[in-house]
């Protein structure tokens, strides 16, 4: 199994103006990410847009992202509410050459916490899966018995663990077998997390402060509390604005597109800001000063 890194970017999926995937605008993203600190990408989350992704689409964005960051993990996001589909998708997937599969716990239809296991026992059989808990965007809670029973499934390599709550994740880090990760899906607890046992941050803010994240955790992992704990709080406003001004990736699309990277439109439903919600995300950005490294007119071979 590749090395899947610490600090992981679930990637924007740029769009040309009539509202095809540009991969080749994929591909530089993901280069200059890689570049600002990322050891990876996401591919097809939440953040990419995934729910109007095809399924072809999934899988040529997956190849070219590969393609432009060779050395550098991809994750495929494969999970759905329909485990024979995730199983399909992740098959394809894997032949592709995805480092992993992000499976999300299945939404709308609220499986039971039985449910939620057979799922990811079941997609687990086909490559390493990193699971999805965010009860935000799935209506239900993946408890840290139900995490941990997965955790002993050959195959399930990790969570993506965005449930708020730092108790469940610190139970979750206290009991999960050797070599199982767990990675925080809220960007602001990203130290937090750390601080009981966790891995890492699969994260939106590293589109823009990729170097920042590398450096808090870093910092932390070496010991240097203090300084760790000095760029989380620095990260705080920022991290706060991008994930309430509106829907994510809403506000972290229209940063990247007024930065000049040509991300391009949302698909619908997502609608773009307001001019007075994209001032509001600006200035943010603007007052994260020396935390914001990402460089849209650099070129990266």
């Amino acid at each position: 199994m590749a090395e899947i890194g610490r600090l992981l970017t679930a990637m924007c999926t740029p769009f040309t103006e009539d509202g095809r995937v540009d991969y080749a605008a994929a591909q530089r993203l993901a280069r200059l990410l890689v570049a600002d600190g990322s050891d990876g990408m996401v591919v097809a989350g939440t953040t990419g847009e995934s729910p109007t992704l095809s399924d072809d689409e999934k899988i040529d964005l997956l190849r070219a992202v590969k393609e432009a960051i060779p050395g550098h993990s991809v994750v495929a996001g494969t999970g759905g509410n329909d485990t024979r589909h995730s199983l399909e998708l992740s098959e394809r997937a894997a032949h592709a050459g995805a480092d992993a599969l992000l499976v999300v716990v299945p939404y709308y239809n609220k499986p039971t916490q039985e449910g939620m296991y057979q799922h990811f026992r079941a997609v687990a059989g086909v490559g390493p899966v990193i699971m999805y808990n965010i009860q935000s965007r799935t209506g239900t809670n993946m408890t840290a018995q139900t995490t941990l029973r997965c955790a002993a499934e050959p195959g399930v390599i990790g969570v993506k663990e965005a449930s708020g709550n730092i108790e469940q994740m610190g139970l979750i880090c206290a009991g999960a077998p050797d070599g199982f990760r767990v990675w925080s899906g809220d960007d602001g607890f990203t130290l937090p997390l750390l601080a009981v046992g966790g891995y890492g941050v699969i994260a939106v803010t590293s589109h823009l402060a990729g170097t920042a994240f590398k450096a808090m955790i870093e910092s932390y992992l070496e010991g240097r509390t203090e300084a760790a704990s000095r760029v989380h709080q620095r990260l705080l406003p920022l991290i706060g604005t991008l994930m309430t001004a509106a829907s994510n990736p809403i506000p972290i699309k229209t940063a990247l597109n007024r930065l000049g990277f040509p991300a391009g439109p949302l698909r619908l439903p997502l609608t773009p800001m307001d001019d007075a919600a994209a001032e509001k995300v600006m200035a943010a950005v603007r007052a994260a000063g020396d935390l914001v490294t990402f460089q849209p007119r650099v070129e990266v071979a």
